[in-house]
């Protein structure tokens, strides 16, 4: 509602990453340690500690509710329960509702409530307890005023399993009269199934965010058996659509197949609800990846449209801004999305990587210091660093960086260019012999930047057009990249982008407006 690859650069080097859905894994492999958590909240906000006075009052944080269970193999129940209800009351517009994997990265944390909401900049927390058995079902919860930790409301809720969308709709419900929102429309309601297929849809989102190839197999398997009871639950469709990509994102299929079979089933989604958002923003970012931007226009502006709340559509939208070349306003988009999910650094890092592209340098290595000390050894990070230094003409400290990156394919499309800088010719070639040898197909849009940085224009537009005859994902955001501003004055740039879809007069043809940015 999204570490994949840790061979995946950032962006031009990494497009094929789509963030909605890999997220969950740079959660996996990091639950953060308060120290980490609160050095990153501070460098990435760039700004005092806000108070919790100055939060809006009508701002909530849903934390995962405690796996009461007797089986704690359950946790998949009570985590998917506490999403849902986090997902239901982000959609009620006059509400600020913190995202889930910064909510999350709280799990199992003893940090006091104050200190919670301070960090995730809401007033408000939600939090409770789910006891499953059988058929029974046993849900408490209760919202806390969290500047004094006055107890606002509670309630328990004793039904059976069948009643579980019900008590969701009716603990959304009473939060939204508790906080005093007023609604302009209907109130949201979860998504109703089978409660059994329910069962099995959110053990099925859990498996596949395990990024291995059992975990894959099983997901999917238990996907088909939500899709045997209700073959109408569109949010199963999208989950195997999930499933395609992250595998090719990982190299377990081919990026023409995992996008290919990723398309199916979400057009499958589509179909079935045409009102489901998470489907048209996957479907607009497959279309983007292969340069049909028109197609790509026409679902995110329909994605925005269903659900302008939902963080992946948000994120996915300021992707496609880049894509269009429209830095500032992904920016600004990107932006919002951290103010709603501060501690989460798969956007920080597309946060770092939006401001490099708009020559915000210093707050650049900010962000991208924030992820690091979120995950010290997040693959990419050291690699953007690097870049960004390059950006500022500090080659040294570039290579300080680079020599530390985990990737191997992110250090090996920085190494080129850091020897490049430093004069050190015979160095940079032999590395770039050794990209190009190990990755020529799969990387080719970045082996034409690491040309176009050493200022070699032929082999750079050489390698571009591989990079198209090839289908390369990484050629959706060549006009964002600084990297390649060495070669726009080339006769040769205007042509190419015409090839691709993506000179001035194609573009402006592209109708596309953000509505207003998520407060």
């Amino acid at each position: 509602d999204e570490v994949g690859n840790s061979q995946l650069p950032k962006k031009l080097e990494a497009v094929r990453k789509h963030r909605a859905h890999v997220q969950w894994v740079e959660v996996a492999i990091g639950l953060l340690v308060i120290g980490a958590i609160v050095a990153a909240f501070m460098i990435v906000s760039r700004r005092p500690t806000t108070s919790l006075t100055a939060i809006p009052d009508k701002s909530i944080a849903v934390l995962p509710f405690v796996n009461m269970s007797a089986d704690k193999d359950q946790e998949f129940f009570s985590d998917g329960i506490s999403e849902e209800l986090l997902n239901l009351l982000s959609k009620v517009p006059q509400l600020q509702v913190a995202a889930r994997t910064s909510s999350f990265s709280f799990k199992g944390k003893q940090i006091e409530i104050p200190e919670i909401a301070r960090k995730l900049h809401v007033a408000n927390v939600l939090e409770g307890s789910v006891r499953k058995s059988g058929d029974q079902l046993r849900i408490t919860a209760q919202l806390i005023h969290a500047v004094d930790g006055f107890q606002i409301w509670s309630e328990g809720y004793d039904r059976k399993l069948d009643d579980m969308f019900k008590i969701q709709d009716e603990i959304a419900g009473e939060v939204v009269k508790q906080l005093k929102v007023t609604l302009l429309g209907a109130a949201p309601t979860v998504r109703p199934t089978d409660p059994k297929a329910y069962t099995l849809y959110l053990q099925a989102v859990q498996l596949g965010r395990q990024f291995t190839p059992e975990a894959f197999t099983q997901s999917d398997a238990l996907y088909r058996q939500v899709l045997k009871i209700d073959p109408r639950y569109a949010p199963a469709w999208s989950g195997i659509a999930r499933n395609f990509q992250n595998k090719a994102d990982v190299g377990l299929l081919s990026n023409s197949e995992g996008y290919a079979r990723a398309r199916e089933a979400e057009e499958k989604a589509s179909a079935i609800d045409p009102n489901y958002a998470p489907a048209h923003a996957c479907l607009g970012f497959i279309a983007m990846t292969t340069n049909d931007l028109v197609s790509a226009a026409k679902h995110f502006k329909r994605a925005l449209a269903l659900d302008p709340s939902d963080l992946s559509v948000l994120r996915d939208s300021a992707e496609f801004l880049q894509s269009l070349g429209r830095v500032q306003e992904a920016l600004a988009l990107q932006e919002a999305v951290v103010r709603r999910d501060p501690v989460n650094m798969i956007t920080l890092h597309d946060l770092g990587w939006d401001q490099r592209c708009t020559g915000q340098f210093d707050a650049a290595l900010a962000s991208f210091r924030s992820v690091l000390s979120l995950s010290p050894g997040r693959a990419q990070a050291r690699y953007q660093i690097c870049v960004t230094m390059l950006l500022k003409g500090d080659a040294p400290a570039a290579l300080a960086e680079i020599e530390q990156e985990k990737s191997e394919v992110s250090r090996l499309i920085g190494l080129p260019m850091v020897y490049h800088a430093l004069g050190r010719n015979t160095k940079s070639d032999a590395a770039l012999a050794t990209l190009i040898a190990k990755f020529e197909k799969d990387w080719s849009a970045n082996i034409a930047v690491v040309y176009a940085f050493r200022g070699d224009a032929d082999k750079a537009f050489e390698w571009l057009d591989k990079a198209e005859q090839y289908e390369d994902p990484g050629l959706s955001q060549i006009l964002a990249e600084k990297l390649l501003d060495n070669i726009h004055s080339d006769p040769r740039w205007l042509p190419f982008l015409r090839k691709i879809g993506k000179a001035p007069d194609q573009l402006a043809k592209i109708e596309f407006k953000m509505p207003p940015l998520p407060q």
